[in-house]
């Protein structure tokens, strides 16, 4: 369909709950399909509707760059079913660019969610596939990845993170 701007920080949308999608129908289709042209321009990993300005429940994983075996999946009204262990990584997010830290997220993820299909299924992932599972959906619930970081590294960043919604706003 169409690439669309990615809302950055600054933008009071990003700290907004996503809600429930009630039925798969063309726009939801159209939706995801705009998140798949988003990403592949943003040379992203994840991307979730809520990224584009769109309060919904859904997001896309791709970590085809990466690693050959995996695919594009999407994901409507996922559920976190458990995490299990801890690991520190270094991460970004789109609606920060150039900015990496590590953070701390649970190692492994069980996850439910819906498919464009309609289909119901539950993905057990580890490593960078749970990361990015975990990482959108906490934009689902209007957690940003820098309230993961620890209060030290957040003070260390308030200049760019200052810059950078400062930019939004003009936007």
């Amino acid at each position: 369909m169409a690439e669309r701007r990615i809302v950055t920080y600054g933008d009071p949308v990003l700290r907004e709950v996503s809600k429930a999608v009630d039925v798969i129908d063309q726009q939801v289709k159209d939706l995801v399909s705009d998140l798949v042209d988003t990403l592949k321009k943003a040379k992203g990993l994840g991307l979730s509707a809520v990224q584009i300005g769109v309060l919904k429940r859904v997001f896309i994983i791709d970590l085809s760059a990466i690693d050959i075996t995996e695919t594009l999946r999407v994901f409507i009204n996922p559920e976190i079913i458990e995490t299990e262990d801890e690991v520190e990584m270094e991460e970004g997010c789109l609606s920060f660019p150039g900015i990496y830290q590590k953070i701390v997220r649970p190692a492994k993820v069980k996850v439910k969610a819906t498919d464009l299909e309609g289909h119901e299924f539950v993905l057990e992932a580890g490593g960078l596939a749970a990361r990015a599972v975990l990482h959108e959906y906490d934009h689902l619930e209007g957690v940003l990845y820098i309230e993961r970081m620890t209060p030290l590294t957040r003070t260390l960043l308030r200049g760019r993170l200052k810059k950078l919604a400062k930019s939004s706003c003009a936007a």
